[in-house]
């Protein structure tokens, strides 16, 4: 029994969905092209965060803020933290409506779609553990 050769792609033929074989220049799909530019354009819509303290945690002159919708909830704490003046050592509790701690790489704009209240997404923190 002999075995043949593998056979090869036609040179015609895409070799994966986003690329075209052709003159021996990756060509790029029309629609991969579209989706690639519609996910590297920053996201401008901006939300309203407003921080609420919790027990002994100081209480911040200003208390609402404007956070790009597409940062992390990691980029809430950073800010909080340097709003405070507290180093990254000092404990920082934070919670969404006195319910929930969030995990740092929740995006800001998910936490609004689903727990905001009165447009703004409420932000409690905390010096200690204050649930759960």
């Amino acid at each position: 029994m002999a075995l043949s050769p593998p056979t090869l792609p036609d040179a015609h033929r895409s070799a994966s969905p986003g690329l075209a074989l052709g003159d021996g220049k990756p060509q790029i799909n029309p629609e991969a092209a579209a989706a690639l530019e519609s996910y590297n354009t920053r996201d401008t819509v901006k939300i309203i965060v407003r921080f609420k303290a919790v027990g002994n945690a100081p209480i911040m002159r200003q208390n609402f803020y404007k956070i790009t919708a597409s940062n992390r909830f990691q980029t809430v704490i950073h800010f909080l933290r340097k709003e405070l003046g507290w180093k990254a050592g000092e404990p920082l509790f934070t919670y969404i409506n006195l319910a929930f701690s969030p995990a740092p790489d929740d995006t800001v704009s998910n936490l609004f779609k689903s727990f905001q209240t009165d447009g703004h997404l409420i932000v409690n923190y905390s010096t200690t553990a204050a649930w759960g």
